[in-house]
């Protein structure tokens, strides 16, 4: 039995209450792309763990652009940060100013707070370090909601993609049985053996056929595979739109010209949505 087909287009999320920390949520997002990338948007401290981020990232996902977001929707309160070391050298100062000049007036408690940086709020938080052993299941959990909706976008695509190319199948059937009997029509109108030759020199689409059946077999046979088969299925599909336009330029029938001119449009399509997978 073969992988599981993803798609590259995905949401997944998840937010936990922690103690000391604040009510944290991760939003993770992926779009298509060529290569595997990643950018995030992190609350201030926590800038050093996008390479642990990245790790878990690339131990589960191939390709798409996922953008990562975290938030602290509620901060710890704030605490008052006194700094004494400060305090003690105004002090000494303002005691020896008052000494050298003669000076009676008295320091007050409400003068000495109003001193510069002598009285502050201070957030106590987090770095990225301490926190995470307790966001890494956090982020997991988002990830792991990613992964499932990737799959099952996946798994949808991949059916639709098996039933177009079995109508891609009836479609050169069609092509091959009308191409018989057509070209066996033409040639009796002929006499002239040379002109004859001549004919099916120029009109022969039997090579284009098999091909295009070839590239159809394959197609399906990757999407049984599955797995990070996006690359190669976009890659077959370009072949396949290839014998098809070349089909239906050589062909002399207007059925068969007709039909092919469908597989065109139904290729393509096939290909729009070969784009969404990983």
């Amino acid at each position: 039995m073969g992988k599981t087909i993803s798609s590259m287009t995905g949401f997944g999320s998840h937010e936990v209450e922690i103690d000391s920390v604040g009510r944290i949520s991760v939003e993770l997002r992926c779009t298509n792309h060529k290569f595997l990338e990643a950018v995030f948007n992190l609350p201030e401290g926590w800038i050093s763990l996008e390479d642990k981020f990245k790790k878990e990232i690339e131990g589960k996902i191939s390709r798409g652009r996922i953008y990562c977001a975290i938030n602290i929707r509620e901060q710890v309160a704030q605490g008052i940060f006194v700094n004494r070391k400060l305090l003690k050298n105004y002090l000494h100062q303002l005691n020896s100013i008052k000494k050298e000049f003669r000076i009676n007036d008295g320091l007050t408690l409400d003068s000495l707070i109003r001193l510069p940086g002598i009285l502050s709020l201070k957030e106590n938080k987090p770095t990225g370090g301490h926190v995470w052993e307790q966001l890494k299941p956090i982020f997991l959990q988002a990830l792991t909601g990613l992964l499932s909706a990737r799959h099952k976008e996946g798994s949808a695509l991949a059916c639709l993609l098996k039933n177009r190319s079995q109508q891609l199948k009836k479609d050169l059937t069609f092509i091959k049985q009308r191409f018989t009997v057509a070209i066996k029509n033409r040639l009796d109108k002929i006499p002239a053996q040379e002109e004859r030759s001549a004919f099916l020199k120029g009109a022969d689409i039997a090579e284009e056929i098999d091909r295009l059946h070839f590239h159809i077999n394959n197609f399906q046979q990757k999407i049984v595979k599955g797995g990070v088969v996006g690359k190669e299925l976009d890659f077959i599909t370009q072949e396949m739109q290839r014998e098809a336009n070349t089909l239906a330029a050589k062909s002399f029938d207007l059925a068969i010209s007709g039909r092919a001119v469908q597989m065109k449009s139904q290729i393509e399509k096939i290909r729009e949505q070969v784009q969404n997978i990983e």
